[in-house]
């Protein structure tokens, strides 16, 4: 093999064979997808320690990818239930899942999720750095984070998140200009908290090209963090979230120049009317490099009910450019999800990401739903079941009050629209009080 990363070997004119495998589950031509790789519009995480992989691209023409949270916490570090929450990412087809384990030696559950998932596996290392290095932060040195992240790298994670645009001008930027809800990213807080408690600049940012060939060697994908993310819909495209994005800019191309694959991550907390502009801005600033959005969330006061918000905002964000969906939950801002809020979000994220297929006029996007259309039409119920994102759940919930004529449902009967136009269409006469 005559080349490291993905991103080198289109650069090269080689067609991999997880080239072969993305071009055919997205319906492309496998050079055209080469060329988009090449020019860093499409990213394949596939680290080459993940065997049980099955690749999925991220980008400029394909499908919308939808990412699962999930991973061990002090408050919460039962591996059986994080698993639960596995299988029900793959049964439910999300493309990839974040392990952000924060609790003890988390490579435990790191290493079997990697071993047995066919989805991507992304981490934030910086979130592990405490508990792999058995360190309080302020203890770190700028090269124990980089530790961290070359021991992720080897155990097959696939995309990592760094926040390396956090850097000195960025703060003053985000000083200068107050906010309602000033840090609200994990990774992002703790590393304005080193920086300022020892005076240094963002280590990720000041040994980026050490990073990059750690990535480099295992071919990982960075996923560029947005520390200073909008955490309510106050904050959103203000001068600490576009200052952070002209660096993650520039710190693109110095990944591409190592051949090392890139996302770009965005908000976040965001009103509907600014979400188009954010994605064009992003795709302008960032040389067209794959977006993954947190949401967005289009309202902050719905808590309970944010796998709603975050949808209205990701189908928007997803159909002006987007090309990642972070899912969120009906737990966020409340508590760790649950198995049942895993499958919420999961759905919720799914619809958005589909949603915006059909509206970008992917190929084939609209096939299913054609297909749901026609099952209607002939009023075929397990033909519905068998087609609908979440067969049991339609077909419970068609259950649970059955109607006494198998061909309408029990919130017409026979008033169908569906059975009513059907009989009119095939001749015959549409009689309820006389029928039995």
């Amino acid at each position: 093999m005559n080349y490291k990363t993905q991103m080198e070997a289109a650069k090269k004119g080689i067609v991999t064979e997880q080239m072969k495998v993305v071009a055919k589950k997205e319906y492309m031509d496998e050079d055209k997808l080469r060329k988009l790789i090449a020019e860093g519009r499409v990213a394949i995480p596939a680290n080459i320690n993940h065997t049980s992989l099955s690749p999925e691209g991220i980008g400029s023409g394909l499908r919308t990818k939808i990412n699962v949270n999930l991973g061990i916490s002090g408050d919460a570090k039962n591996y059986d239930v994080e698993f639960e929450k596995v299988r029900l990412s793959l049964e439910f087809g999300a493309e990839a899942i974040m392990d952000l384990s924060n609790y003890g030696k988390t490579n435990t559950f790191r290493t079997k999720l990697i071993e047995m998932s066919p989805a991507m596996i992304g981490t934030v290392p910086m979130y592990d750095a405490i508990g792999y290095l058995e360190k309080d932060l302020l203890e770190i040195t700028a090269k124990d984070f980089l530790k961290v992240v070359e021991a992720h790298a080897k155990e097959g994670v696939d995309f990592m998140t760094i926040h390396a645009g956090i850097n000195k001008r960025c703060i003053e930027a985000f000083k200068r200009d107050k906010r309602k809800m000033n840090i609200v990213s994990r990774g992002g807080s703790l590393l304005f908290a080193w920086m300022e408690m020892t005076g240094n600049e963002n280590p990720f940012y000041e040994y980026y090209d050490e990073v990059l060939d750690i990535l480099r060697e295992y071919d990982v994908t960075i996923s560029l963090g947005d520390a200073l993310r909008p955490g309510c819909i106050d904050d959103s495209t203000d001068a600490g979230q576009i200052s952070e994005l002209i660096e993650l800019g520039a710190l693109t191309q110095r990944a591409w120049d190592k051949d090392v694959q890139v996302m770009i991550e965005g908000p976040g907390h965001m009103a509907m009317n600014e979400i188009a502009a954010n994605m064009q801005i992003q795709k302008r600033i960032c040389h067209n490099a794959p977006f993954y959005v947190l949401g967005p969330l289009v309202t902050d006061i719905f808590p309970g009910y944010d796998h709603i918000t975050s949808a209205i905002g990701g189908a928007i964000a997803a159909a002006n450019g987007a090309d990642f969906l972070c899912y969120v939950t009906p737990a966020e801002h409340l508590r760790l999800p649950d198995a049942d809020d895993v499958k919420e979000g999961i759905m919720a994220s799914k619809i958005a990401a589909h949603a915006a297929d059909i509206a970008k006029g992917l190929p084939h996007a609209r096939d299913l739903d054609n297909k749901m259309a026609d099952a209607r039409h002939r009023l075929d119920w397990d033909e519905m079941f068998s087609i609908a994102a979440d067969p049991s759940k339609a077909r419970r919930f068609f259950e649970q009050t059955p109607p006494a004529d198998r061909h309408s449902c029990s919130m017409c009967g026979k008033m169908c629209a569906v059975r009513t136009t059907n009989m009119i269409l095939d001749g015959k006469k549409v009689e309820f009080c006389t029928e039995k």
